[in-house]
């Protein structure tokens, strides 16, 4: 082998070499980088989703040591407890109510708002403005507005000579009132859809009014098709949300009247922290959390499964 090829060789072992160990510190920054990530979601995802998995399985009160039932704790829930099963379809009925609700107001807000006209900057800020508001002093006003004897909703109903409510002292309006107020914060869902709207190519509705597309037709088949993407991500984000539902049945209503905002959060917490003078049952409750976590990656993965039915990509096969 010559001397020229020799060098050559040598000088492509050290380059080599050389790539080699800047690769090697490349890789240990980057594992020091995303170190506190991992930490971090190791002590407070998967260290709790290991531990309220345990407790599930043991009879605790948070004062003693656990005792292992095995699966006691989730027999009692689908045969024994009477609050389940109607905690269980209040949840149900939420979601039904909600979610359907605030995807067709915030898309509603969306395009109203995705117009020009004069103060239309103000209309998105008043639209989105209760979604910044405190949550737990909105919810609070809410109450007061829906009191059936001295709120302001009765009073402008009977101004208006139009029938009052018992609103959320009635077993059948509870829950509609609930959905009502959470409707509220709609202008999160609408600022969403507003981004989406944006992103339609106005190529697209050039087109369509040159063909001579109607309204309705436009909305069908260009609007919907074009940010069904973000249509199923609201689905999610919003079912879960309403799965997750808390704030709203504890404070209108703590559960009642009856079990008919018994939400499934909030008896969970009920179960954990109880009143004063009632034992905290946090084995029972960390059962009750594994079955709402089951439930809400169900809902997620049947939405997921049937995706590609109904959303638009840009992908087409070659």
């Amino acid at each position: 082998m010559s001397t020229v090829s020799r060098s050559g060789l040598q000088r492509t072992r050290r380059s080599r070499g050389g790539m080699s160990r800047n690769a090697g510190s490349d890789a240990k920054a980057a594992y020091l980088f995303i170190a506190p990530a991992i930490i971090g979601f190791t002590v407070f995802v998967v260290y709790p989703l290991i531990r309220s998995f345990y407790l599930s399985l043991t009879r605790y009160n948070g004062l003693t040591d656990p005792v292992f039932v095995g699966l006691s704790n989730f027999r009692r829930m689908f045969t024994v407890d009477p609050a389940f099963w109607p905690s269980l379809r209040a949840t149900a009925y939420l979601v039904l109510l909600y979610v359907p609700l605030s995807l067709i107001l915030g898309l509603a807000l969306a395009m109203f708002c995705n117009q020009r006209f004069a103060g239309v900057r103000l209309v998105r800020t008043l639209a989105y403005l209760p979604v910044v508001l405190p949550a737990i002093a909105t919810i609070t006003l809410w109450k007061f507005i829906m009191n059936p004897q001295v709120g302001l909703l009765n009073t402008i109903l009977e101004r208006l000579h139009l029938p009052t409510s018992l609103w959320l002292q009635s077993p059948a309006m509870s829950m509609p009132s609930v959905v009502l107020m959470m409707l509220w914060g709609v202008g999160g869902t609408m600022i969403i859809f507003l981004a989406a709207l944006q992103a339609v190519p106005n190529e697209l509705y050039e087109a369509a009014r040159v063909d001579g597309a109607g309204a309705w037709s436009v909305f069908v088949r260009i609007t919907l098709p074009m940010i069904s993407p973000i249509m199923l991500l609201q689905v999610i984000l919003q079912t879960t949300a309403a799965l997750q539902t808390f704030n709203q049945p504890k404070i209108l209503t703590n559960g009642g009247p009856g079990f008919s905002t018994n939400v499934l959060m909030l008896s969970i917490y009920n179960n954990g922290f109880p009143n004063l003078g009632r034992i905290p049952q946090l084995g029972y409750a960390s059962a009750q959390v594994w079955v709402l976590f089951i439930l809400i990656i169900a809902v997620i993965a049947l939405t997921a499964k049937f995706t590609s039915l109904w959303t638009y990509s840009d992908n087409t096969p070659d």
